[in-house]
């Protein structure tokens, strides 16, 4: 008889548990694992006692291991081979052992575009591609769409084509693109990582304390730096920049209780803004419930603004709603 596949031991070894824990295991399992045990349990019509015992005698060997027993590949190929087949666990230990050495052009990943494309344009164009296949898929497309346009299809077909490299070959290629890189790829080249929007987005995501520190802390070392943060910074007065249907956009995702708290000592501008973008039944009960506060603590104010803040900009950054800034130009419908 042929040796049984990682899929048919693991199918056997469910059947023998019973109903109720094999339904335990499988609902810890992904959608294609189900589908291939459920496979495999439905070709099982009768297993022979003698099979059924050496599976379970083999997974109790592989899944007890007690303690001061090492691991290392012996023991997770063991494991592997075991719970998977040998083909399927080669390829896992093949996929492990990649990520475990780490990215092997980790140094072009934040690099400019414009340096890496001037590095590799005297590069084989099987060499670009395998560069290419190995960083993030945004800035392999920049990349890419700057190289010779007669290389661009060579290089998209390679990339297409191909499957595995040697672990060899990649880190000779690496380190060569690495001696270059030190000459070509000078500090200034690199892509900014800071500057004043980066910080804005910092601040916009940070808590009213927070925020308050850090303004306070850049006004004393340069006054004209911290009012351009402030300038690009949404804080809750600005809800009025808000078009109407993403004002009600925000306001179906805040509670009423909220949003008392966050309106209290607000501008006529705000408060109307709010207003005019509820029903008639549920701006009665928002100024109700602002009439029953009475005073409130400023930071419970600061706090139920913040997170109001916190929900325009999920929903702009998830491209649900735009903020339309003085300085930007109208939307044309």
């Amino acid at each position: 008889m042929a040796p049984l596949t990682g899929t048919q031991k693991a199918a056997m070894l469910l059947l023998q548990l019973g109903r109720d824990r094999a339904a335990r295991v499988m609902a810890q399992l992904d959608v294609s694992e189900i589908e291939e045990l459920t496979a495999e349990i439905l070709r099982l019509e009768r297993v022979d006692q003698r099979l059924a015992d050496e599976v379970l005698e083999e997974f109790h060997a592989v899944s007890v291991v007690g303690p001061g027993v090492g691991g290392g590949m012996g023991l997770a190929q063991h494991l592997l081979v075991a719970s998977l087949g040998a083909e399927q666990a080669a390829d896992v230990l093949e996929r492990l052992q990649t990520t475990m050495q780490g990215q092997p052009f980790e140094f072009l990943q934040h690099a400019d575009a414009r340096q890496v494309v001037s590095l590799l344009s005297s590069e084989h164009p099987q060499a670009i591609a395998l560069v290419l296949a190995h960083l993030k898929p945004d800035h392999a497309g920049i990349i890419l769409a700057g190289l010779d346009p007669e290389l661009q299809a060579d290089i998209a077909h390679r990339i297409a084509l191909m499957e595995r490299a040697s672990p060899d070959v990649v880190q000779v290629i690496a380190e060569t693109l690495q001696r270059k890189a030190s000459s070509v790829l000078q500090a200034n080249d690199f892509a900014a990582v800071g500057g004043v929007q980066p910080l804005v987005e910092i601040i916009n995501r940070a808590d009213p304390g927070t925020e308050k520190v850090i303004l306070e802390g850049l006004a004393a070392r340069d006054e004209e730096l911290a009012e351009e943060v402030r300038s690009r910074m949404f804080v809750f007065a600005d809800i009025t920049l808000l078009e109407d249907r993403a004002m009600q956009l925000v306001l179906r995702q805040v509670e009423t209780a909220q949003l008392s708290v966050a309106l209290k000592g607000v501008s006529d501008g705000v408060r109307e803004t709010v207003m005019r973008n509820l029903s008639e039944r549920a701006r009665e009960n928002l100024l109700e419930e602002i009439e029953l506060l009475g005073p409130v603590r400023l930071s419970l104010v600061e706090d139920a603004r913040a997170a109001i803040v916190q929900v325009i900009r999920r929903l702009e950054e998830s491209g649900q709603i735009v903020i339309r800034r003085d300085a930007e130009d109208e939307l044309v419908a």
